[in-house]
């Protein structure tokens, strides 16, 4: 379907694709790879949860007027995922970014039952799949600009490239049994993988799930018998669960820190450092190695 909107783009007069992403990573990729061939336009701000996200009529009518459009797939987006068929069908070119990356490096959580985890950005290595991805939908949406993207999406590679050597390089900061991390949902799965840590989410992969008693009881006890210092809330993941966890821990003799904010889901504010994708991954890194180390 990427090659159908030959017709040029719909409705910016100065010839800029008009771009819809879901999350705000993927909106970053695109303002990345684009650059001024681009009106990147997101449709999750700060805090926004995709695995519950309803789209709004305003939501609609911006993916109307798309030119192109991004999600990240792997239902993400929970029922949004239909929408997107919907206007696939209708001639606008839309794609999901984790296409691109091949399937024997997903992961597949236990509860997932054949299906797979679609928090693909905390490796950063498949999100250079995705960053590719982008480069190649926005080449056939506009190929007069495939120098440029090409220009664009070989810089910003180069960045990632750095951002992931600087990442395995702060992890080795935390002495190795210190190496757990432990969130409101099971979101950090490939950052764990990919850069030697240990990932225990409340949740499930996705926040639709309930945390139950049991598994409060049961993380608590591994907590206080490992000595583990901190746990960490999400931005896009109310406080409570977290909150819960730590007085359960405190009621086992153990002083377990809320270690900070990360972000998962979503990013930062516009205009603040974790407002970028590189910016948020930094955050979360510093964020982490600071409380274990």
């Amino acid at each position: 379907m990427l090659g159908c909107n030959s017709g040029g783009p719909k409705g910016d007069p100065t010839g800029r694709l008009n771009v819809v992403s879901t999350i705000g990573m993927i909106r970053d990729a695109v303002s990345e790879v684009g650059g001024e061939h681009v009106e990147s336009i997101g449709l999750m701000g700060p805090g926004i949860d995709p695995h519950l996200y309803r789209a709004t009529a305003g939501d609609i009518r911006k993916l109307e007027e798309a030119d192109l459009i991004f999600y990240g797939g792997l239902e993400l987006e929970g029922k949004m995922t239909d929408i997107f068929e919907k206007m696939a069908t209708r001639g606008t070119p839309t794609f999901a970014v984790s296409a691109g990356i091949p399937e024997s490096q997903l992961r597949e959580p236990p509860e997932f039952k054949g299906r797979h985890d679609p928090h693909i950005w905390f490796d950063v290595t498949l999100w250079k799949h995705a960053v590719e991805s982008i480069r190649d939908g926005l080449s056939k949406a506009k190929p007069s600009a495939k120098a440029d993207f090409d220009s664009n999406a070989e810089r910003y590679l180069k960045e990632l490239d750095a951002l992931h050597e600087h990442v395995k390089t702060e992890i080795q900061k935390i002495p190795k049994e210190g190496r757990v991390l432990i969130t409101a949902h099971d979101a950090f799965g490939y950052f764990g993988r990919q850069y030697g840590m240990e990932v225990i989410g409340i949740q499930g992969t996705s926040t639709a799930a309930e945390a139950g008693g049991g598994a409060i009881r049961k993380i608590a006890d591994t907590i206080a018998n490992r000595k583990i210092k901190a746990i960490f809330v999400e931005s896009s993941v109310p406080r409570a669960t977290v909150e819960a966890l730590q007085k359960a821990v405190q009621s086992r003799g153990w002083d377990v820190k809320i270690g900070g904010q990360l972000f998962s889901d979503a990013m930062g504010k516009d205009g603040t450092p974790e407002g970028t994708y590189i910016g948020m991954v930094r955050h979360n890194v510093d964020t982490i190695v600071k409380a274990l180390r």
